[in-house]
């Protein structure tokens, strides 16, 4: 006898497919180029003058790193995940691999997984990458890692997406200008001052629940990470619409190097941009290893910026294009933000204990350079 299906079991299989279709059709690039395998892209070099989040690394064979930092916070703050997939060109070319890190913010630990260069795709029409059956845009991640000691998996929604602008014709970034000045070692971009995020990350049966939490996407490239430097970031203020980011940095430069800094703080849909580029001034106090006070003054306001670390992970850093710096970093730190108009009145006061927070290298000659 011939068992045939009922309405429902057939609607119920058409459902099934079609999400298992969206879900497959999520893991796909758009004009997908594949590392190891390209030689020319017509126009791409234009497409990436103007969109510093998209794959740069496209004509680099050694010498080179580039990474993506994806960083998830729970609603209710109990999980606290950043993701970090990139690629890592030794100095000779003879070591290059495709990487994925993960630092839980709760627990300060962190977890590195090494892939083949040839598993590394990339989209040349907009800002997608894959590694192996991990797939990361602006808008989703796709992660899939099983490596015989750890079993990672999960599907992030990304949406309301606030996008750095540089009000410029060319959207050159965070860096301004200086995304165009010749060999220097790193370079760093910001996709997402902050957006909202659905979906869970399984980490070996653990449950990370990001539904209704909040995201941030950045990126740094080049051949090396600074020797000194000072990190910090977070969007999960008080004010829940609020963002901040700030980085300080001893850049070297055709054998010399000065202090540079950039960053953001985005509140009431505006963005206070900070540069060394700009009419901005900053002072920086280092308190101890753990705890710093930074005055930034611009035209209008005066910033007044407390860090304090707090449990450190230690994550794999790249020298010469190779991953063999370890570094501290808390994603649990603590920052208050006091924002005061030139009169010196408060304008602002806000504060998070959900931060990112690195303080790297000789950091104390940061201080005294900028004194």
């Amino acid at each position: 006898m011939q068992i045939r299906p009922t309405k429902i079991q057939c609607f119920l299989l058409c459902v099934f497919l079609f999400f298992c279709n969206i879900s497959n059709q999520a893991q796909e690039l758009k004009k997908e180029i594949y590392y190891t395998q390209h030689k020319f892209i017509p126009f791409y070099n234009l497409k990436k003058a103007g969109n510093t989040i998209i794959f740069q690394g496209n004509k680099k064979k050694k010498n080179y790193f580039e990474g993506w930092y994806f960083k998830m916070v729970a609603n209710d703050g109990s999980s606290i995940l950043s993701l970090i997939p990139g690629i890592s060109l030794s100095s000779d070319g003879k070591e290059q691999h495709a990487f994925i890190k993960i630092i839980n913010g709760v627990t300060a630990q962190t977890s590195y997984y090494s892939f083949p260069i040839e598993d590394f795709s990339f989209s040349k029409k907009e800002f997608a990458i894959k590694i192996a059956n991990n797939y990361f845009s602006k808008d989703s991640i796709i992660i899939d890692i099983k490596d015989g000691n750890s079993i990672v998996s999960g599907k992030i929604t990304m949406f309301n997406q606030v996008e750095y602008k540089s009000e410029r014709l060319l959207n050159t970034g965070i860096m301004g200008w200086y995304r165009f000045v010749p060999f220097m070692e790193c370079y760093h971009g910001v996709a997402s001052l902050t957006n909202s995020i659905n979906g869970k990350i399984i980490i070996n049966n653990d449950v990370h629940d990001f539904n209704n939490g909040k995201g941030y996407i950045e990126k740094d490239w080049g051949s090396s990470m600074p020797s000194a430097w000072i990190w910090m970031q977070s969007n999960h203020f008080n004010d829940k619409n609020s963002s901040f980011m700030l980085s300080i940095a001893d850049i070297p430069w055709l054998g010399e190097s000065f202090t540079g800094f950039l960053g953001f703080f985005y509140h009431n849909n505006k963005i206070h941009h900070f540069a060394t580029y700009r009419s901005t001034k900053l002072q920086l106090e280092i308190a101890d290893s753990s705890q710093i006070v930074i005055k930034i003054e611009n035209r209008k306001n005066t910033f007044i910026i407390k860090a304090k670390s707090n449990s450190t992970g230690i994550l794999k850093a790249p020298v010469k294009g190779t991953m063999d710096r370890r570094i501290p970093e808390s994603i649990n730190a603590t920052i208050e933000i006091t924002i005061m108009d030139k009169k010196g009145n408060v304008i602002l006061i806000d504060s998070t204990n959900i931060a990112g927070l690195e303080m790297v290298g000789d950091y104390h000659k940061l201080q005294e350079s900028l004194k």
